[in-house]
């Protein structure tokens, strides 16, 4: 059974979709779509990877959750949008919660920790991955300005470590998902940026 919370991070991400091909001039199909792959996305990279059959396909609430805020976004996205604070405060929780369960959920299955790691950003960071890449961006993740994929690792090596420790379950996912939560919410409000390298300029 989907969880209220994951479903909850599924309709955020989902919305950043909806909300993306709106800016794309995009029609209610191809918002959709976008809703889609970014909600789902990361969860369905980290199962292939892991070699099991996407969540996405088994659960209908993968589909219908991304189709509701496709709905929401398609009828009041002046509205959404002006909501867009809260929805970044929203997103980091889902960036939290996501690369904590895509660790542990790696780490389930065999993984080393290493790899485990690699897969809860993935689950975390992927579905945005795959948006970008939808609409002709591109990916957030190659220029990592503002501290977005850092905290998810982050966050996800302390799943890793804890579940090494013992630590399993809620405890274990709660204290990653908070470090994750907050390290993107420090990022926002104080511009934290990842370094260039040496020479180069930000770009305008």
């Amino acid at each position: 059974m989907t969880s209220v919370l994951d479903l909850a991070g599924i309709f955020v991400f989902a919305t950043s979709g909806a909300l993306q091909g709106v800016r794309k001039r995009l029609d209610v199909v191809g918002m959709a779509v976008l809703a889609f792959f970014t909600a789902v996305g990361g969860g369905v990279l980290r199962d292939l990877f892991i070699g099991i059959q996407p969540a996405a396909f088994r659960d209908v609430g993968y589909l219908l959750v991304p189709v509701a805020a496709t709905a929401v976004v398609f009828f009041w996205h002046p509205q959404v949008a002006r909501l867009m604070p809260a929805i970044l405060v929203f997103d980091a929780a889902g960036l939290g919660l996501f690369c904590a369960v895509g660790t542990e959920k790696a780490l389930l299955f065999g993984l080393s920790a290493p790899h485990a790691v690699l897969l809860g950003v993935c689950t975390a960071v992927g579905g945005g991955i795959l948006r970008d890449l939808l609409s002709g961006e591109t990916p957030a993740l190659l220029y990592d300005r503002q501290l977005y994929a850092v905290p998810a690792m982050l966050g996800a090596t302390l799943m890793a470590v804890l579940s090494r420790l013992g630590v399993y379950d809620f405890a274990a996912t709660l204290a990653a998902a908070l470090l994750a939560f907050t390290l993107r919410l420090l990022a926002m409000r104080y511009s934290w940026r990842a370094p260039l390298a040496r020479g180069v300029t930000t770009p305008e």
